[in-house]
């Protein structure tokens, strides 16, 4: 057990979180946990069923009659929804938004903390949230927060969707749905965004994915 350790990135929407935990998870060859498609996936049930997700009663039923998974095939993180694959519909501007505010759910987060605790209980893991430092593994080895301008997260977010092919949103709607998620990621009463005091903290705005994943690596190696 002393060999297993974790690593906590957190950071806003759009900072490079889930990027730079990929290439850290590659690097040093441990499992990657993205806790944010968890979420995405209770959006989607949210979706699917019709619900409003800022409905507390609404999202606690479904919820308590939702069966959510997470299977590694292959080495890549698969999300089941009641049985089907999901992870191909979890990203789009529409999940995101209700995946926000689901989240704010404190019997939500308490049931994905629980999940999340659980799978990287046994073995070496990196991962990426708002709250992995502050509430999902406040005792991780290593922790991060990453910050970079609201601004700058829309042209990712954005060249991201693009490389999809999805060309549905806009600039102006990404930076939108940006700025209104981290109201809503900072001022919930559920483990809101925030960074703890033993964390590191990269701003991201200058420096590319490449630089970002060599300094971040060199506080671990360090």
């Amino acid at each position: 057990m002393s060999n297993i350790y974790q690593i906590a990135i957190d950071g806003s929407s759009g900072s490079g979180k889930s990027t730079l935990a990929k290439g850290v998870s590659k690097k040093l060859g441990i499992m990657y946990l993205d806790t944010g498609a968890m979420y995405r996936t209770c959006g989607v049930a949210a979706i699917k069923k019709g619900i409003d997700p800022k409905d507390a009663d609404k999202v606690k039923e479904l919820l308590s009659e939702t069966k959510i998974e997470v299977k590694f095939i292959n080495g890549e993180q698969h999300m089941i929804l009641n049985g089907e694959d999901v992870t191909g519909i979890i990203r789009t501007g529409e999940v995101s938004m209700a995946a926000s505010s689901i989240s704010a759910h404190p019997f939500v987060r308490e049931e994905m903390v629980r999940m999340q605790r659980a799978i990287a209980a046994d073995q070496s893991f990196v991962l990426d949230g708002r709250d992995i430092g502050s509430k999902v593994l406040p005792d991780a080895k290593y922790k991060f927060f990453l910050t970079a301008s609201s601004e700058k997260r829309a042209e990712r977010r954005l060249l991201e969707l693009e490389a999809k092919g999805d060309k549905s949103q806009t600039y102006e709607e990404v930076l939108k749905d940006i700025i209104q998620r981290d109201k809503q990621d900072s001022e919930r009463a559920a483990s809101p965004l925030i960074k703890v005091d033993d964390a590191i903290e990269i701003n991201t705005d200058n420096i590319g994915i490449e630089e970002t994943l060599e300094t971040l690596l060199g506080y671990i190696k360090e």
